[in-house]
């Protein structure tokens, strides 16, 4: 077996693998793993386990997807899409968007990669279906991850979706 899973949205590869690779076809599946999930997102983890120094995720999100803007405690991220349209949103500490980058596949000739540093409160739009890597260091920890007080929780439907339109406004 290829896969591990982890939970509904998440899969890790079967244990002692020497080499790891992917392909159009896995990142396929994972489109189809979203959609039998109630977020409706997925990723594939190419690191052994939480604990791991280093995490690198396959990450799918279709489009419309609220991601809440948060900021890592000491963590670093890098962001490279693959395919799919999304606009990169930067925010201050009170919610004031400060940077927008629309981005897209290489050969759209759009931003494709951001890497940002820790302590930075951001977001993406998920302007189509899209499928990025992200490479940040591990462990996982959630206390790591702060949620901008001054932005919706997801469960919050109606919230969420007057946000985005606020968000939108500054986007592509």
């Amino acid at each position: 077996m290829k896969w591990i899973k982890e939970n509904k949205e998440v899969l890790f590869f079967a244990k002692n693998h020497e080499l790891i690779s992917l392909s159009q076809k896995d990142l396929k599946y994972l489109q189809i793993l979203a959609k039998s999930n109630d977020r409706k997102r997925s990723r594939i983890c190419s690191h052994g386990n939480i604990d791991d120094d280093i995490h690198e995720m396959f990450i799918y999100h279709p489009k419309g997807t609220y991601v809440r803007p948060h900021k890592h405690v000491v963590n670093k991220e890098s962001f490279h899409l693959i395919c799919g349209k999304i606009d990169f949103v930067k925010f201050d500490k009170i919610g004031n968007i400060t940077e927008v980058i629309p981005m897209g596949d290489y050969i759209s000739g759009k931003t494709f990669y951001y890497r940002i540093s820790s302590d930075i409160f951001h977001t993406q739009i998920f302007l189509e279906d899209t499928i990025f890597h992200e490479v940040t260091k591990g462990p996982f920890k959630k206390e790591d991850t702060v949620f901008a007080d001054w932005s919706p929780d997801e469960k919050d439907t109606a919230l969420v979706d007057n946000y985005l339109i606020k968000i939108k406004k500054y986007s592509t």
